[in-house]
């Protein structure tokens, strides 16, 4: 597994972690789904993804994306 698909899996996780979360415990959960969203958002256009950065410090296989 890549760095770019690793920050898209973990994304999809907390994304799902998050909804759930919501219907489960709080409605107040859908603002960590917004903040990822953002966060995807902001790091789509500018190449900057925290995820990224923990990842690539982890061993993660450097991908297209995330250089």
């Amino acid at each position: 597994m890549n760095l770019d698909r690793a920050v898209l899996a973990f994304a999809g996780a907390m994304v799902l972690l998050s909804l759930t979360l919501a219907h489960f415990h709080s409605p107040l959960w859908l603002w960590f789904t917004a903040f990822i969203g953002l966060n995807m958002l902001q790091a789509s256009v500018t190449g900057f993804c925290p995820a990224a950065i923990v990842f690539r410090k982890l061993g993660v296989p450097s991908g297209c994306a995330f250089k």
